[in-house]
């Protein structure tokens, strides 16, 4: 089980019990031993690896729950045009946002993720900028963040990332977040701006009520996959 956690980050109980042909009730016993001694954090519906106020390699958290990010980064490519001009910031799920963005036509991207970058490079009709100076308005802003608060705050750990997701959320006329469910309710240092600051959160099911309901409050729409 933490084999299988280590190299994805995160399963359901569904797949688990499939995976070892044991009941869910076996399941959630070692799940609960296993998070008795901090190796793993139980999740709803679902066990992951342990997450913490101290951010996660870079390398690492790219395997962390994958499948999800990819569902996420297709379900809000839909919503982007073909010629839109997009501002992308640094995360692994924005990266598989740049991924989904393939087969678009004539995009105009601005990023500072220079993975983001040499992946939007492959399709030769999009206009891409690596940023390091003045940044112009743009109809979408595509952020990813570190973790959101009970209070709806996004929250991230490097003070710098965190001036470029507000330039971004100050110059895009739609703004969309796209993180996986375990960032909810996970901390951080720093404070990038509150949901009601963007226009729809992307993210996978399952999704607490208390969450949905928050971001229904603050106005901002939600697509889970």
């Amino acid at each position: 089980l933490l084999h299988m956690l280590t190299a994805r980050g995160y399963a359901t109980i569904d797949e688990l019990t499939k995976c070892f042909s044991v009941t869910p009730q076996t399941i959630r016993k070692d799940i609960n031993t296993l998070a008795g001694q901090g190796k793993v954090q139980r999740f709803h519906g679902g066990v992951g690896m342990p997450l913490s106020t101290e951010n996660i390699l870079y390398e690492q958290r790219k395997k962390l729950f994958l499948p999800e990010k990819k569902a996420i980064a297709q379900m809000l490519a839909k919503h982007i045009p073909d010629g839109a001009s997009i501002c992308i910031n640094l995360g692994t799920t924005t990266e598989e946002v740049a991924y989904a963005l393939l087969g678009h036509n004539n995009l105009r991207v601005l990023t500072n993720n220079l993975n983001v970058a040499a992946i939007m490079a492959r399709n030769p009709n999009f206009d891409v900028v690596v940023a390091g100076g003045t940044v112009r308005h743009h109809d979408h802003g595509i952020i990813g963040i570190s973790g959101i608060d009970q209070e709806g705050n996004m929250l991230d750990f490097d003070y710098r990332e965190v001036s470029v997701a507000r330039t971004i959320i100050e110059c895009s006329r739609r703004v969309f977040l796209a993180t996986d469910n375990s960032k909810f309710g996970r901390s951080a240092m720093v404070r990038v701006a509150n949901v009601c600051d963007i226009e729809a959160v992307f993210s996978n099911a399952p999704l607490e009520e208390h969450w949905q309901h928050m971001l229904q409050e603050a106005g901002t729409e939600l697509y889970l996959v």
